[in-house]
């Protein structure tokens, strides 16, 4: 008996044309406008951010709207094909994030970054639930649960980033000063906490808000962690293998293999591919076995192709004409400054009660309060889930541009009270001993 499969349409001439020339554009625009920003002193992700606002409802659409529905038709075949590189991009880019953490520097100034991070995500992320709840509904998608909703705004207002955080220290020379040491390793640990609270929340999104579901998705997290743990020998001597080849890819594909399949396993079990994609990258990282230089054209592609695709992709999402709307633009206010006064008082509060001196605690939580590429990854995922709405995404993405753009003019004023000590400047005479190399030596692009 023979079986025959179903046909498989082929990919039209014209769907090709469209869809290389929508790639070509967003992708010449992120990267000038990107190198534009980091000209103006700003981060990359804004302008990447704004290629697509260009191209997207914001602009293109009101003032040539026939060109903009020729070239970015409402299809969502051809949307979805779009969106599947941003996607590529960004759990790659996760991946890269996990790898680049510097786990001595937490391990290090464990007590204190503990305090710091604790305080730093618990007071934002009930602000954020509370304002979730306070929400006017019509900004709510229709058929979301307010309780789920509410908590993915607790995650997305706890969240930092720390690519903005690195890159800002080290372009301000505070890397090597106290405050910068804490608040990249608090950062550090926010991130490891916010990745596993995204995946809970958007298991609860998909599943619902029920113990049941949510007990499920606790000790999916504990299967994912221990199998890391179990792999690590084994993804190890992998690893070893891929840099003793003669082969000069093999490294590159091999780790491009491990945090795609890792990513593809956590969606599976409903926790999102891209905390996959960054247990992975900590996993890869803790082995010890790479330096920077061997991943160097991977993070060359990711960080100037992928990465900025996404940005667009996310910016083209974006309607920045709901904010005519009067109610859209006060929740809009009101989200921005629970978000900026959230993070500020909880990393400031939690380095008090650390006994760090008043101008130092207000250093660190201007530090902490940049969301950039992560806000950004968050909202992107509550859109995809349906768990926000056009106008809330919209809000989380600008809040993530602002507190980015906040943080440098905010460290600068409150450093300037914090006097050099004797021990900071034998740490950057040494250069070496508690400077976290990874982001220095590759840092994420202005993100």
């Amino acid at each position: 008996m023979t079986v025959s499969a179903a046909p498989v349409v082929p990919f039209g001439g014209h769907d090709l044309f469209l869809f290389l020339l929508q790639v070509g554009l967003l992708l010449s625009l992120a990267f000038l406008l990107g190198r534009l920003a980091l000209r103006l002193g700003m981060p990359a992700i804004v302008g990447e951010l704004c290629a697509g606002l260009l191209l997207g409802p914001s602009v293109l659409a009101h003032v040539a709207p026939g060109l903009s529905g020729w070239l970015l038709p409402q299809s969502a075949g051809r949307f979805h094909l779009l969106d599947a590189v941003g996607q590529l991009g960004v759990i790659l880019l996760v991946g890269l994030t996990g790898l680049s953490m510097d786990l001595k520097l937490v391990r290090r100034r464990g007590g204190t970054s503990a305090r710091i991070s604790v305080a730093g995500l618990v007071v934002p992320l009930g602000l954020g639930v509370c304002t979730g709840l306070l929400v006017p509904a019509a900004l709510v998608p229709g058929g979301t649960e307010r309780s789920t909703f509410g908590l993915f705004m607790g995650v997305a207002m706890g969240v930092s980033a720390i690519p903005v955080i690195a890159k800002t220290l080290i372009e301000l020379k505070l890397i090597h000063r106290d405050v910068g040491q804490l608040t990249l390793s608090a950062a550090m640990i926010d991130d490891i906490v916010g990745w596993i609270l995204l995946s809970v929340v958007s298991a609860m999104a998909t599943t619902g808000v029920r113990a049941g579901d949510v007990a499920f998705s606790l000790a999916g997290l504990v299967v994912v962690i221990v199998a890391a743990f179990l792999l690590r020998p084994l993804v190890r001597r992998a690893l070893r293998a891929a840099v003793h080849t003669r082969e000069r890819g093999a490294a590159i594909a091999l780790v491009t293999v491990f945090v795609l399949l890792s990513a593809a396993g956590t969606q599976a079990m409903k926790l999102e591919a891209v905390f996959g994609a960054f247990v992975c990258g900590l996993l890869i990282n803790s082995c010890g076995v790479l330096d920077a230089t061997r991943l160097a054209p991977l993070r060359t592609v990711v960080m100037s192709v992928l990465a900025p695709l996404f940005f667009a992709m996310a910016g083209l999402r974006m309607d920045l004409t709901s904010l005519a709307d009067g109610t859209v633009a006060l929740t809009g206010l009101v989200v921005l400054t629970v978000a900026i006064a959230g993070k500020f008082a909880g990393a400031y509060l939690g380095a008090r009660l650390s006994r760090v001196n008043h101008w130092e605690s207000l250093a660190i939580g201007a530090g902490m309060n940049a969301r950039g590429v992560i806000e950004v990854i968050v909202a992107m995922v509550g859109l995809r889930l349906g768990v926000l709405s056009l106008e809330m995404y919209t809000i989380i993405v600008l809040v993530a541009i602002v507190t980015s753009l906040m943080a440098p003019p905010l460290l600068r004023m409150t450093m300037a009270h914090v006097a050099y000590t004797d021990e900071e400047k034998e740490r950057e005479r040494r250069n070496a001993v508690d400077e976290p190399a990874a982001p220095t030596e590759t840092p994420l692009p202005g993100h």
